[in-house]
């Protein structure tokens, strides 16, 4: 797909999302075709790459949107894509191409988990929502529906999250497990678009309201600190999309990501209720909808700290 007609999804995406903010997931994923984005033609999909992933996943990201795109069109595709098995493919892939289900992951050490005999048992204390429930678990991919699920009331609303429960059920090959580690860091190069897309979002309204606010007879955005704090915001935004394109390169590139975009998205919507002031912080305003759910963001496949401790091995691995 060309720029031109990636720029041209990015506009259809962001109309639909404006035009019907409340649209749910089925007929969002029916209407613009974006769940099977990374679905492989004769599955269904468009057999599109991140590029274009990435580009929906911005828009969710700058409305704040609840659909769950993160974890079924990016993470579960690619995880049975990954695992190679025919059977699990043409079962899975065409219903998540449709938008018909929504699924979920659970990557190695998300959870205590132990497949024994064709059984699951174990916990997951913190998973994205999703009806398909695939897991890594025993060196493969096997798809489980769990015993119970308890789902939290969290910080930032349009992230859910539940904890999972697996009783002994029976599984459903849906692959090997040797791919695990390319599909979180598509995953985590998803969510840095989605960052970037918050961060962006969080700079357009501040800089809006530097233009309208007057104090002392002057536009607040004329004032020195203003200024410069966003200008570095808008520095801050750029770098933080240079790093998201490129995240799907590599392991490292997807580990710059991970720590660039989070710290980027905290920074730009710190700021923006900086700029606003006390109407930032009021629930009548979206501020502090972009601060919790770049809060919730840096915990989601680990904190920057963590890819950065990725990173660094990866670096002196190379090294040496």
């Amino acid at each position: 797909m060309s720029v031109d007609h990636t720029e041209e999804l990015r506009a259809v995406v962001r109309a639909y999302l404006a035009d019907r903010p409340g649209a749910p997931w089925q007929a969002f994923a029916r209407d613009l075709g974006v769940a099977g984005l990374a679905v492989p033609e004769r599955y269904g999909g468009a057999g599109c790459g991140p590029a274009e992933t990435g580009v929906v996943a911005e828009e969710l990201g700058r409305a704040l949107s609840p659909h769950p795109y993160l974890q079924t069109a990016v993470l579960a595709v690619e995880a049975v894509k990954a695992g190679g098995d025919e059977a699990a493919m043409s079962r899975l892939l065409p219903a998540l191409a449709e938008g018909a289900v929504t699924a979920t992951v659970v990557l190695p050490g998300d959870g205590e988990l132990r497949l024994e005999s064709g059984r699951l048992t174990g916990r997951v204390p913190y998973a994205l929502e999703g009806e398909v429930v695939l897991v890594y678990a025993g060196g493969r991919l096997v798809e489980a529906a769990p015993s119970g699920r308890v789902p939290y009331r969290t910080v930032d609303e349009s992230r859910p999250l539940a904890e999972l429960v697996f009783e002994g059920v029976p599984v459903r090959r849906a692959g090997d497990g040797r791919g695990w580690e390319r599909v979180r860091d598509l995953g985590v190069a998803a969510l840095a678009a989605e960052q970037v897309g918050g961060a962006q979002r969080c700079l357009e309204m501040a800089t809006e309201h530097a233009r309208r606010r007057r104090q002392f007879g002057r536009p607040i955005g004329s004032f020195q600190a203003i200024k410069h704090k966003l200008a570095d915001v808008l520095l801050l935004v750029e770098s933080a999309r240079s790093a998201a394109l490129a995240a799907h390169r590599s392991a490292a590139h997807a580990a710059v990501a991970g720590s660039y975009c989070t710290e980027a998205y905290l920074t730009a919507s710190g700021e923006n209720i900086q700029v606003h002031g006390g109407i930032g912080v009021t629930w009548e305003h979206p501020a502090h909808r972009y601060l919790k759910r770049a809060g919730s963001d840096a915990q989601l496949f680990g904190p920057p700290q963590a890819h950065r401790a990725r990173l660094a091995a990866t670096v002196l691995e190379g090294a040496g």
